[in-house]
């Protein structure tokens, strides 16, 4: 990142992924070529996208440091800032803050199972983790996926499923929350899933992100699995907006999102204030 903390180093779209009707994936190059091929971040990280007159937008860096062609950040619709970047094209600018933030502790989930549990658009800060441990595949036991959205239009990184689905190291699963013509895996909304699938919570660590519902009742699944505070971790992206603990706008009590996140164990979240 620049010395100036505010200071945003552009970058060049060089591909546009539509994910769904209201998601696209960027992939972005920093136009100077030496802070490309020095720029390092882990897993978890997020990044600050502005365009100018338009403002700027938290997204996780959800490439994986394992592979560093290009940074990816995926973005839904949802806001004026999101459209303009919506409207991105391969050659155009944007400017990029990053790495920014607190990442997955990778470190202390080696030799451990791993169980991710995405929900739509929260696979995002997920696929960074899950790529970089299907790159260091030898560093980790048993790996779990399970992904789910409302229908299968609502699903990201389709392109990237059937590799997922094919993998004999790895066991994806997948869900949508009602029938629909043609889908051939499971039915139902993911806590539910999750407590058919029932996982062992030994020596295991569940990493889960999605919408704040699915969340909600994803970890009181977790717990009824057996599972402690501290075996589970998730993300937020609570009112990020500096990005370095200065403006206050991402203060949840005495943390702020931008410095002490956005990974927290579900034991940290619980001393929290109830703001959530």
């Amino acid at each position: 990142m620049s010395a100036n903390p505010y200071l945003p180093d552009m970058a060049t779209v060089v591909e546009v992924i539509e994910e769904t009707p209201n998601i696209k994936s960027f992939r972005l190059v920093l136009n100077d070529e030496a802070k490309m091929q020095t720029f390092s971040f882990q897993p978890g990280q997020v990044g600050q996208l502005s365009l100018f007159g338009a403002g700027e937008s938290t997204f996780v860096i959800n490439s994986s440091p394992t592979r560093m062609d290009y940074l990816q950040f995926s973005v839904m619709r949802v806001g004026e800032v999101t459209t303009r970047l919506h409207q991105l094209r391969p050659g155009d600018q944007v400017g990029v803050r990053a790495p920014l933030g607190k990442a997955f502790p990778v470190e202390d989930m080696k030799g451990k199972n791993i169980l991710f549990i995405g929900g739509g658009i929260g696979m995002a800060p997920l696929r960074t983790l899950f790529t970089y441990m299907l790159d260091k595949r030898e560093d980790f036991k048993d790996i779990t996926l399970l992904y789910g959205a409302r229908t299968p239009n609502d699903l990201t990184y389709q392109a990237e499923l059937p590799d997922w689905l094919g993998r004999d190291d790895v066991n994806t699963v997948l869900c949508i929350d009602n029938e629909y013509p043609g889908w051939e895996h499971k039915v139902g909304l993911i806590p539910n899933i999750l407590l058919e699938m029932n996982p062992s919570p030994e020596n295991t660590v569940a990493i889960t992100c999605g919408p704040p519902i699915m969340i909600k009742f994803t970890l009181q699944a977790l717990k009824k699995l057996g599972f402690e505070d501290e075996q589970i971790i998730t993300t937020l992206e609570k009112r990020m907006k500096c990005g370095v603990g200065i403006c206050g706008r991402c203060n949840i009590g005495t943390k702020y999102v931008c410095q002490d996140g956005p990974v927290f164990t579900y034991a940290q979240l619980k001393e929290l204030p109830s703001e959530l």
